[in-house]
């Protein structure tokens, strides 16, 4: 499932190409006929991610797009090819230059046309986003220190933090010593707040570079030049590897539905 940067990465791109402008809305699948013929041929104000929720706001209509497990989307320029397969919904705009632009999603969890009230009562319901201005943690580790759940398992709860998923919880716990299992009740403010402004630093970087990298220079293979894949995580996906740090092989095991990874060393406590 895509994380935070992926849908601010994509909220941005959209808006660069469609806001302003009429957008041509159509649903080859069919799924989507009765949204796509209400949004058809208006103008695009922006699209906005909140968490991994994305907001394309048409006046008092919002389409809101929930990528799931396996939504995706494809964009190009000039004329788009033949609709094929399962396309959910598909935008062609002229595009900032005039020469065309078009976007297909698919497999999508959710996408639905939504008035102001349903739009609030999702952002109600998701904590903050470290990507979006002006947010602070705070509210977030209120429900941390309130709670005896593991915070490995309430780093991937979207009402407590949205955008993060299951790299950034496994990377952002390793990179400050916490272990996957300590009670988010036993993680203090001024812990809370470091983890907090690492993020908002990592999640930035994931959006500038439109990949995550979590590792510093001297615990990677390659100390210079582009960051190779191999090199760009402390315990993601290393299950049985040494970690980079002190060489104790990396363990997984499921938490909340998603498989977790962390070093009994570094994250003892």
């Amino acid at each position: 499932m895509p994380e935070g940067h992926t849908l601010f990465r994509l909220a941005r791109d959209q808006s660069l190409a469609f806001a302003g402008r009429p957008v041509h809305v159509t649903s080859p699948q069919g799924r989507f006929a009765a949204g796509a013929a209400l949004l058809d041929g208006r103008v695009l104000d922006e699209v906005v991610s909140h968490g991994k929720h994305l907001f394309a706001c048409f006046g008092a209509d919002t389409l809101h797009v929930h990528l799931g497990l396996y939504g995706s989307y494809t964009s190009g320029t000039g004329v788009p090819p033949a609709p094929r397969g399962a396309l959910r919904m598909r935008w062609v705009g002229d595009g900032p230059d005039g020469l065309g632009v078009w976007t297909d999603l698919r497999g999508a969890t959710a996408c639905e046309v939504l008035p102001g009230p349903e739009v609030d009562r999702i952002l109600t319901r998701l904590g903050p986003d470290p990507l979006r201005p002006r947010t602070d943690g705070t509210r977030a580790h209120r429900r941390v220190a309130g709670s005896r759940t593991a915070i490995g398992a309430l780093l991937m709860d979207q009402s407590v933090l949205a955008g993060v998923g299951n790299v950034y919880r496994a990377e952002l716990l390793f990179r400050h010593g916490v272990s996957p299992f300590r009670p988010g009740r036993e993680v203090d403010a001024d812990l809370w707040a470091r983890m907090w402004s690492d993020l908002v630093v990592l999640m930035r970087a994931g959006v500038r570079m439109g990949r995550i990298v979590t590792t510093r220079p001297e615990h990677r293979t390659r100390r210079r030049g582009a960051v190779v894949r191999e090199d760009a995580h402390y315990v993601y996906r290393r299950t049985g590897l040494p970690c980079r740090v002190c060489g104790t092989q990396v363990r997984t095991q499921e938490m909340v539905a998603r498989n977790l990874y962390w070093c009994p060393v570094c994250q003892a406590a």
